[in-house]
């Protein structure tokens, strides 16, 4: 358990502002070959925009503001709801599920930077049949469900049972596919340990025990592909999560393998957040990223954890 409300609260704020710092890093290189980045930077490792999309010096790109996205609609809900979401029947899951694709929807409708393309065709279908599901689907299997899950984590940290129901429903509101699955549920109880206070090496060993019973996501030894293939990601974020403990280490190795590195980098900055807290995290970074983003999810991860107090 956590030692104090204090530390938490700096290891939930290091989770999410690592994922926004990981995500700025690698939104550069998006799509690279990392020989390519080599040819253009020698090493990546200053926030400086660019990229395919164009971004602003610090701008994030959909792997944080679909998080914000998702902590809105779980403060929406509400922790006395949340609370309940282990026993909740289906037509009460179902109401606070249709909350978080309403808020998905109202992201999408603002114009974000970049959808990929599995998240916008799940947003569709719900828009067109109010599903809050599509049925089991091959084309799911990307990783877009796990990028966005970490306010779930910061809501229900404390109850298992909870976290996977409310991860699940968030996650098939786009993506309904068994390693999906697998991930998003499996990052939601690493993260949870991290920020009840694991060391990295407890991390290690708990992924270890992890890949043991999901052999689909074995990366010892290390396949080299970082793409959005949700196995692809999971592969290359624990690989470097387990190799480096310090968390500039480990977020320039995963970015600076390119293919989807704003996601892969958010994640990693996600994982090593969570064990260096808020307080620990590179100046030189945290002060590129836009104050905006900086304000909302400050305020975001207050909200969230005072539901878990509650809860």
């Amino acid at each position: 358990m956590t030692d104090d409300f204090d530390t938490l609260y700096d290891r939930a704020l290091g989770a999410y502002l690592g994922l926004a710092i990981g995500d700025a890093l690698g939104a550069t290189v998006e799509f690279m070959r990392p020989r390519e980045i080599r040819a253009q930077y020698g090493e990546h490792r200053d926030i400086v925009g660019g990229g395919w999309l164009r971004l602003a010096r610090g701008q994030v790109t959909d792997d944080t503001t679909m998080c914000l996205a998702l902590g809105d609609a779980l403060l929406e809900v509400g922790g006395a709801r949340l609370a309940s979401a282990a026993q909740a029947g289906d037509d009460e899951l179902a109401g606070m599920t249709r909350v978080i694709a309403d808020a998905f929807v109202g992201w999408l409708r603002g114009k974000p930077v970049d959808c990929g393309n599995t998240c916008r065709r799940g947003l569709q279908r719900y828009l067109a049949d109010g599903s809050l599901s599509g049925l089991q689907n091959e084309r799911d299997g990307g990783n877009g469900a796990l990028m966005r899950n970490l306010p779930t984590v910061l809501a229900l940290w404390h109850d298992a049972a909870a976290l996977e129901r409310v991860s699940l429903a968030q996650a098939r509101i786009t993506h309904h596919h068994p390693l999906s699955d697998a991930a998003t549920v499996g990052f939601a109880r690493l993260l949870a340990r991290l920020l009840s206070g694991a060391s990295h090496d407890d991390g290690a060993a708990w992924v270890a025990d992890w890949v043991q019973t999901h052999p689909a996501f074995a990366f010892q030894p290390y396949p080299g592909r970082a793409t959005a293939y949700v196995v692809d990601t999971v592969q290359t974020v624990l690989y470097h999560f387990v190799s480096h403990a310090d968390f500039e280490t480990a977020l320039i190795a995963t970015v600076n393998m390119g293919d989807d590195a704003d996601t892969t980098g958010a994640l990693v900055g996600m994982l090593a957040g969570a064990l260096c807290g808020a307080r620990a995290l590179p100046e030189r970074w945290l002060s590129r990223l836009q104050r905006d983003v900086v304000m909302a999810i400050t305020d975001q991860t207050s909200g969230l954890l005072a539901m878990s107090r509650r809860g």
